[in-house]
């Protein structure tokens, strides 16, 4: 059997009520690529150090999305957003306009804000 590297691994945290349901609507967009081994879906709880050699610890993770490329570049946050929408059918026009040059720094300022602050509500909810 062929081991097919998936052009995309992104890691999550499923206790987080607002990510996980997030994802989850995402795979099932992308069931066929799923299946087919071309990206892949984990969560970080299961597997802690996974992304350690990237230097990601799991608090890292917990706050923003990360992902390794099939190329074994790391991906982290808006960036994750941007390569899964290039990859899910009918998003590729999310991609370009909010992965395109002149708005991307805008869209990372966005991103980072709202997963700081789910990461500080996920927190005071004690979902660790």
């Amino acid at each position: 059997m062929i081991e097919i590297t998936p052009a995309l691994t992104v890691w999550y945290n499923t206790r987080c009520p607002v990510c996980d349901a997030g994802i989850n609507w995402q795979k099932r967009r992308l069931i066929e690529a799923v299946e087919a081994g071309r990206i892949a879906f984990r969560d970080i709880n299961l597997e802690p150090a996974a992304l350690a050699t990237h230097g990601a610890s799991l608090e890292d993770i917990r706050r923003r999305l990360h992902a390794v490329d099939a190329d074994g570049n790391l991906l982290v946050g808006a960036d994750v957003a941007v390569a899964i929408w290039r990859l899910t059918p009918g998003e590729g026009w999310l991609a370009a306009l909010f992965g395109n040059p002149l708005l991307l720094p805008a869209t990372r300022f966005a991103y980072d804000r709202f997963a700081d602050l789910l990461y500080a509500w996920n927190r005071r909810k004690g979902r660790w």
